[in-house]
């Protein structure tokens, strides 16, 4: 059976919306570490990424009137969502992940280790130049700004913001497995 190659308009939509998430992981990573620092987890950054992604349920597990200028929520975004994720037994979780990390190691923009069972990301000098660049584009600022204040308020291991997600966002947890988010 022979398959029939994707039209060039697919292509190009999906490498656009790869590259998209690509960058979205590179300044999250890029500001939660400092250079040479590994972002340890794929649970962490699952997590402080559906945060970033859905910036209503961050403002959620916010005490009221903590989210400042830039950071909360859009009128447009309270109405819809960024991309879809997926529930999973332990939260919300993206497929792409383990293709969005290996594009940027395979671009040598970051390495990817298993340290005493637990993921490293290392943003190499490349992939911190180019997320510090991308930070001072429009959208991207949006997006680092995000990210930082995502640092500043969520900085915790993966269990301790999973364990957040299910107490505060009781809806998000009891949406059924593998339902979209």
């Amino acid at each position: 059976m022979m398959i029939a190659p994707l039209p060039a308009a697919a292509v190009l939509a999906i490498r656009q919306e790869s590259l998209y998430h690509e960058a979205r992981v590179l300044i999250l990573v890029c500001q939660f570490t400092q250079p040479g620092e590994p972002f340890r987890g794929l649970t962490k950054l699952a997590k402080i990424d559906f945060l970033l992604r859905y910036p209503v349920m961050a403002e959620r597990l916010l005490p009221a009137g903590v989210a400042g200028p830039g950071v909360a929520p859009t009128d447009d975004e309270r109405q819809a969502v960024e991309s879809r994720m997926i529930r999973y037994k332990y939260g919300p979780w993206d497929d792409r992940y383990y293709p969005i990390l290996g594009a940027l190691v395979g671009k040598r923009l970051a390495t990817f280790a298993r340290v005493d069972g637990s993921t490293e990301i290392t943003l190499t000098d490349a992939g911190r130049d180019l997320g510090m660049a991308l930070e001072g584009t429009s959208p991207w600022a949006v997006v680092a700004e995000r990210a930082r204040f995502l640092r500043a308020h969520f900085d915790l291991p993966g269990r301790d913001l999973k364990d957040l997600i299910y107490e505060q966002l009781p809806d998000v947890v009891a949406l059924p497995l593998r339902s979209e988010i």
